[in-house]
C-alpha cells in the first residue's frame, strides 16, 4: 500500500509541476502573440495590437545598464536602418520601471521604445519569466528571449539563444518559410 501511494504521489507531482512554473512553455513559433498594454519610457500606454499590420522584434531582456542588456539593445541601434529597412518596429521590454528606461534609452541613444513590465506579467505571458541560478543562489528573472512577430500577429521565429553582440544579424538572417 505504501508503494501505490508513492506511485500515486509521484504522478501527481510529475503532472502537477509545470504548474508552479511560471515561465512555462510560453509562446511557440506559430502562435498568436499575446497582446498586452504597458507604459514605455515615458509613461506612454503601449499596446502590441497597435503595431498590427507592422513585423515586430519584441525583445525580452533581464536588466537596464548590465553589459549584456547594453550590448543587445546598442547593437540593434547600431544596425536599426537594416532593421527598419526589412520592415521591423523593435521593442524592448524589461522588469525595469520607466525611469529606469527613460535614463537607459537616452544615455544609449536608443531609437526605439522600451516597455516596463514591472508585474512581471508580460514576462509570464510569453513564458521567459524563469527560474534562474547564480553563485548558487536561485531566483526569478527575464529569460533573454526574443518573438518576430509577423503583420497578423503571429510569432513567426522564436530567438532562446540572443547573441547579445549579434542580435540583429540574428533577426536579419531569419527567412520566414526556412
Amino acid at each position: 500500500m505504501k508503494t501505490l501511494f508513492f506511485f500515486l504521489l509521484v504522478i501527481q507531482c510529475s503532472i502537477s509541476l509545470p504548474v508552479f512554473s511560471q515561465g512555462g512553455g510560453g509562446v511557440k513559433n506559430g502562435d498568436v502573440a499575446p497582446n498586452f498594454t504597458a507604459k514605455d519610457q515615458n509613461g506612454n500606454a503601449v499596446s502590441l495590437s497597435q503595431f498590427k499590420g507592422n513585423k515586430i522584434v519584441l525583445y525580452f531582456y533581464p536588466k537596464d545598464f548590465t553589459p549584456g542588456c547594453t550590448a543587445e539593445a546598442c547593437n540593434l541601434r547600431d544596425n536599426y536602418d537594416s532593421l527598419t529597412k526589412a520592415g521591423y518596429t523593435i521593442l524592448g521590454v524589461s522588469t525595469d520601471d520607466q525611469l529606469s528606461h527613460k535614463d537607459f534609452k537616452t544615455k544609449y541613444n536608443l531609437p526605439f521604445d522600451l516597455v516596463a513590465d514591472v508585474d512581471t506579467s508580460i514576462n509570464k505571458e510569453y513564458g521567459v519569466w524563469v527560474e534562474k541560478e547564480r553563485d548558487g543562489k536561485k531566483f526569478w528573472g527575464t529569460a533573454r528571449t526574443t518573438f518576430i512577430i509577423n503583420e497578423k500577429g503571429v510569432v513567426v521565429n522564436k530567438i532562446d539563444k540572443v547573441d547579445p553582440k549579434q542580435h540583429a544579424f540574428q533577426v536579419l538572417s531569419f527567412k520566414p518559410g526556412e
